[in-house]
């Protein structure tokens, strides 16, 4: 994979933007603000969860979301989003399946350690974005 910094931005802009209209389209309006501020929150904290408890948990924990499951869905997006970066040339890299977690368990450690590098820097970019994509205005009641 050639670095490209404007990837990681394009990818979690377009991911966001998208789920925002996927939201939209479903949603009765007067759902918006709650799932927009729950969209946003997930998507600045992943950042934070993968730093502290790393890519193995936060794949694992993605099960584990589903009784909330607009949070459950941005981790998914997340990881689609680091799946489409191809970063592990020559192996399959299919994790935003439910079988990612054994995809990045037989990973070897250096490319465990390249992938999260990657992972951390995608997830910079959800939580600079996300503010871009709800701002602050979409996600409080008027």
């Amino acid at each position: 994979m050639t670095f490209e910094p404007a990837k990681f931005g394009k990818i979690a802009y377009t991911a966001l933007q998208d789920l925002r209209i996927e939201y939209v389209g479903k949603e009765p309006k007067n759902k918006h603000i709650e799932i927009f501020q729950e969209v946003w929150s997930q998507s600045v904290e992943i950042y934070t969860y993968l730093s502290t408890w790393g890519l193995l948990r936060l794949k694992a924990e993605q099960t584990a979301l589903e009784k909330q499951p607009i949070k459950q869905k941005v981790v998914e997006v997340f990881f689609k989003c680091l799946q489409e970066l191809e970063p592990v040339q020559g192996k399959d890299f299919s994790v935003a399946n439910p079988m990612g977690l054994t995809t990045l368990k037989g990973l070897d450690t250096s490319e465990y350690l390249g992938v999260t590098g990657l992972a951390l820097a995608l997830a910079k970019e959800f939580s600079f974005w996300a503010n871009a994509v709800y701002p602050s205005s979409d996600r409080k009641a008027s």
